[in-house]
């Protein structure tokens, strides 16, 4: 086989070195790490229940408390730990996170390479589809499918999926376009090695820098899609926290008690920027073809 069919390998421990070498994708990294840990421990990690509602969680107008003292980050409006239900809207958001891009990114992948593989009428129709999809406003039509469907954690994750594929399948399709027409795929093509073989031995692991790049970057893009859509309360439903929703009940108190809109809020900003970190020092890592633009 032509070193050209070789597709370049890169040891795991090998790109994280070069990652935390990288002071923005560093930083990234402590808060995906920090983030991921709340949600896996939440259990243990939350002061109070998160459902519960007590008098001791409001003053005597029956307005939420300020942070400190037996609640570090102040009650809610109904009374309860806040700290507790950020915590466990972190592991909501993670989940929906994860789930959403995970089948957004096997979705468009999917599409994208047999497009750009066989071409032809199989390209044309799967590449109008996608044309369609991407016409449509991807917050109006996932505010449709959720209006649609009876809200919960899958069906918001396949709602916002079913609107994140679109940019992946582009990218992969043209990617795949690209390699299909170099000549260690003819080489295949001629000594008779069937698609499968040729997809998967050949065409992914030249296309798996672009995969991983774009679903770690397709991460930060969920996760602001479904703060969105529990703001908007077509979402994740009530009692269960999730930092979109913890805006939406508590944003009348935002003049009184602006902790309780910031602090969900920055930690919306800080995931989906810790993600955006990281996916752009992994598009320099892993494309060679950046190398040396810093």
């Amino acid at each position: 086989m032509s070193a050209a069919a070789e597709a370049p390998v890169r040891r795991p421990q090998g790109v994280l070195r070069q990652l935390l070498g990288r002071p923005r994708a560093a930083f990234g990294l402590v808060v995906i790490a920090v983030m991921v840990t709340a949600a896996l421990f939440a259990p243990w990690l939350m002061p109070h229940d998160p459902f519960a509602q007590s008098f001791d969680g409001l003053d005597l107008m029956g307005a939420p408390l300020p942070p400190g003292g037996a609640y570090p980050l102040g009650t809610d409006l109904l009374g309860r730990d806040l700290a507790s239900r950020l915590i466990l809207g972190t592991r909501t958001s993670l989940i929906i996170g994860v789930v959403a891009n995970g089948i957004a990114v096997v979705l468009g992948a999917g599409v994208g390479i047999t497009a750009g593989y066989f071409g032809g009428w199989t390209a044309a129709i799967l590449m109008r589809f996608t044309d369609l999809m991407m016409a449509f406003p991807a917050l109006l039509l996932a505010i449709v499918l959720a209006a649609i469907f009876q809200p919960s954690l899958m069906i918001v994750a396949l709602v916002i999926a079913m609107v994140n594929w679109v940019q992946m399948s582009r990218v992969i399709y043209t990617e795949t376009r690209s390699l299909a027409e170099r000549e260690f795929i003819q080489v295949q093509r001629a000594i008779g090695s069937g698609p499968l073989r040729i997809l998967g031995r050949h065409l992914l692991p030249h296309l798996l820098s672009s995969i991983i790049v774009f679903g770690t970057l397709g991460i930060s893009t969920t996760v602001l899609l479904e703060a969105t859509l529990s703001y908007l309360g077509v979402g994740v439903q009530p009692p269960m926290p999730s930092w979109g929703n913890i805006i939406f009940e508590n944003q009348t108190y935002f003049s009184t008690a602006p902790w309780l809109v910031f602090i969900p809020g920055l930690l919306i900003v800080l995931l989906a920027l810790a993600f955006n970190l990281v996916g752009d020092a992994l598009r320099d890592v892993l494309d060679p073809t950046l190398k040396g633009r810093h």
